[in-house]
């Protein structure tokens, strides 16, 4: 093989149609567009999402609900989740660095403690929030608890 005699693979490279230039081309007269219509006259493009009259589908399908901008999305933690690691780990005092580290929130989320589960040992938590039920239950057992 050289450079001399290097063609493109079989059927790779086909011929554009020619259209408009004679009847005898089998092209011509209304130049493969058909009869009428927006479409067969120059100049034609059609608006993003138009059907052809059709009810287009950001039409059909129905509108609902919206998004609160202005809405705090929290990662939440369960109590037991926090016990787990006390006892693992042998934590005593959780903040949002504990949390990151332990791959249980990003860096970027806020952090409520809900109140799932059971402690048993005594917790110092800092946190974003806290549920009523996540505050009773840490402050029973002598914990305390701080929001961020």
């Amino acid at each position: 093989m050289e450079l001399h005699n290097l063609k493109p693979a079989e059927g790779s490279v086909k011929n554009n149609k020619r259209v408009g230039r004679g009847q005898g081309s089998g092209r011509g007269g209304t130049s493969t567009r058909g009869h009428k219509g927006a479409q067969s006259r120059s100049g034609y493009s059609s608006k993003r999402g138009f059907e052809g009259g059709q009810m287009p589908l950001q039409r059909r399908v129905p509108k609902f609900g919206f998004k609160n901008i202005n809405r705090i999305e929290f990662k939440g933690i369960n109590l037991d989740v926090l016990q787990h690691l006390a006892e693992k780990h042998s934590i005593a005092d959780f903040d949002h660095s504990v949390f990151v580290s332990k791959g249980l929130a990003s860096k970027r989320e806020k952090v409520k403690i809900l109140g799932r589960g059971e402690l048993k040992s005594t917790l110092n938590v800092k946190a974003h929030a806290f549920s009523e039920t996540a505050k009773a239950a840490i402050e029973k057992v002598g914990g305390t608890i701080a929001t961020a």
